[in-house]
């Protein structure tokens, strides 16, 4: 596995892979002004075992809300990509159809179809109260331990030259606490989140056997129609979460609600008959609607589209007849 991840071939694809939307950084420009040497340099440090992973540069967006960005340098970023060429498809069968985040043919509007789906099974289409326990991850991509994470990739990798390299990526980076954290800027992190999360995924399903249960990243709902069976089950995920995996469940974003009080995933609100915009959403939508384009006028629209939220689409269509107009 090792030889494939490394290989020139694969180390090509990868930088086709990462130019994409970034052919015009400077930094891009100026390693591809030199790539086969790059390329080269980069391979034989591999082949070596003498790759050594560069620094990070900080920076903070606050969309949707306030996070704090690490991005690599241009030739670590290209070997992200060429990692994540070879394990994504090595890991991806490995998880649970109901995990939603950073996997091919999965994304929010996938997860929200999927929360609707289970809320009419479970409700048996809204003819019985149906109990949903939403949790939050307390600071997750800060708090993923490196020891727990290189433990659960050696239980899938045997390639300790795959291992190595995993763990000279996943060591580069520690947030406030030592030996914690994985970068949000790292293509790696979104993949290895999702390793590390499916080991408490598989528990969910296996151990406890919760049928109707979703996760996208941090965020996740179970449902039932026992409200004791799911306050019984989130001890045992709050135990299992900080013994095997070093986390905390937030207390102050978890509740047990019916599905007919509302349940607040993934941006919307949700009730048994419709979905409304949460409005902290709402708010920064029409915040950004300031600085008015076009393309951001069709991605909210888009985004509308999945809920009910015909009064919000005619504000935003209103504002394209005033931009268009002569």
């Amino acid at each position: 596995m090792y030889d494939s991840i490394i290989s020139l071939e694969n180390l090509l694809a990868a930088w086709k892979d990462f130019l994409k939307g970034k052919r015009r950084k400077d930094d891009v420009q100026k390693f591809q002004y030199q790539l086969s040497d790059n390329l080269l340099l980069l391979y034989d440090d591999l082949y070596n075992k003498e790759y050594v992973h560069g620094g990070y540069y900080a920076f903070n967006i606050s969309d949707p809300k306030p996070r704090n960005i690490h991005k690599a340098n241009v030739r670590d970023r290209l070997l992200h990509h060429a990692i994540y060429r070879k394990l994504y498809p090595f890991f991806d069968p490995k998880f649970i159809h109901d995990s939603y985040s950073c996997r091919k043919f999965k994304g929010t509007h996938k997860a929200i179809q999927r929360f609707k789906t289970f809320a009419n099974k479970g409700s048996k289409n809204n003819t019985r109260t149906l109990w949903m326990l939403k949790c939050d991850i307390r600071k997750f991509f800060a708090s993923i331990d490196h020891d727990v994470l290189i433990n659960i990739l050696k239980s899938h990798i045997k390639d300790m030259n795959v291992i190595d390299l995993l763990s000279r990526v996943i060591v580069s980076f520690q947030s406030t606490e030592k030996g914690k954290g994985l970068p949000l800027g790292n293509l790696t992190s979104q993949l290895l989140v999702n390793v590390y999360m499916n080991t408490f995924d598989q528990f969910v399903k296996h151990e406890l056997k919760v049928k109707y249960y979703i996760r996208y990243a941090d965020d996740f709902v179970l449902m039932h129609e026992d409200k004791d069976f799911l306050i019984h089950i989130l001890d045992r995920m709050q135990n299992f979460l900080k013994e095997k995996l070093k986390l905390d469940i937030h207390p102050h974003k978890t509740y047990l609600k019916t599905y007919v009080s509302g349940i607040d995933f993934l941006g919307w609100v949700h009730f048994s008959d419709h979905r409304v915009l949460r409005t902290t959403t709402k708010h920064r939508m029409f915040k950004k609607m300031k600085d008015y384009s076009n393309e951001r006028a069709k991605t909210y629209l888009g985004l509308l589209s999945h809920g009910n939220a015909k009064r919000l689409q005619g504000k935003i269509e209103a504002l394209q007849d005033v931009d268009n107009s002569p």
